[in-house]
């Protein structure tokens, strides 16, 4: 597939907000896949602000990158945060020279094998929902035209968000992504508790819920919802494909 038809696919993808089993965190797992494969990035995570401002990482592409931003919303600092708080998008060629403003991050980041890292609002019209983070392992800076790609993926991402709402209005999608953000907090439980069972990591046991929401035609949201009484044992021995 080259690249014009890649390009048409994930804006289509992420503008579906009818397909049965829509809901926030596949849009959202889209997102960061998507810029993973279009862009020249070695992982991707995106974080929405709750209703007291603070942001949750609702998708990563990787565990380290997921770390990353769980270092930025406990610290408080960061590029992703500045970016949040601003609008305006972040590049960091080398994370390195940032280490005397943040230290804990920069040794968070580096430790995890990132070097370089862009971010760009998740914004509705001119309100910052969140932040699009993407992560190199190389000292780079970012293309133009990547980045003004990856903001049109953020955009998109965010008005799927108000086409979703039963009345596009902002707050009405502010009241959605409070309830995405309570079950993407069920969802990470459900993850660790098959992840325990099974003895895989967070990532595998994410994939087999993935695959068992497939499976059986639901969202990803009822599926980790249901999980809260599930057999963990059903999860692993749902067929893939």
């Amino acid at each position: 597939m080259n690249r014009e038809r890649e390009l048409a696919k994930v804006f289509v993808d992420l503008a579906d907000t009818y397909a049965p089993q829509f809901d926030p965190l596949h849009l959202f797992d889209r997102l960061v896949h998507s810029c993973r494969q279009l862009l020249q990035v070695d992982a991707a995570a995106v974080m929405i602000a709750d209703a007291r401002g603070t942001l949750k990482t609702m998708a990563a592409t990787h565990e380290e990158a997921a770390f990353v931003e769980l270092m930025q919303m406990q610290t408080g600092q960061g590029p992703c945060m500045d970016c949040y708080r601003t609008g305006h998008a972040r590049s960091i060629p080398d994370i390195t020279t940032e280490h005397e403003r943040w230290p804990e991050l920069v040794t968070a980041i580096t430790d995890a094998r990132y070097r370089s890292l862009h971010t760009v609002p998740v914004r509705l019209h001119e309100r910052t929902l969140g932040a699009l983070t993407l992560l190199n392992t190389h000292t780079t800076d970012m293309p133009r035209d990547d980045q003004d790609l990856a903001q049109a993926l953020a955009d998109a991402a965010a008005l799927s968000l108000m086409h979703w709402a039963t009345e596009p209005r902002p707050d009405d999608v502010t009241t959605r992504m409070q309830n995405a953000i309570a079950v993407k907090a069920t969802l990470d439980i459900a993850k660790g508790m098959i992840a325990a069972y099974h003895d895989v990591s967070v990532t595998e046991a994410g994939r087999l819920l993935a695959d068992h929401a497939a499976y059986h035609r639901t969202s990803l949201a009822h599926t980790a919802l249901a999980n809260r009484t599930m057999d963990p044992a059903l999860i692993a021995a749902t067929p893939s494909g």
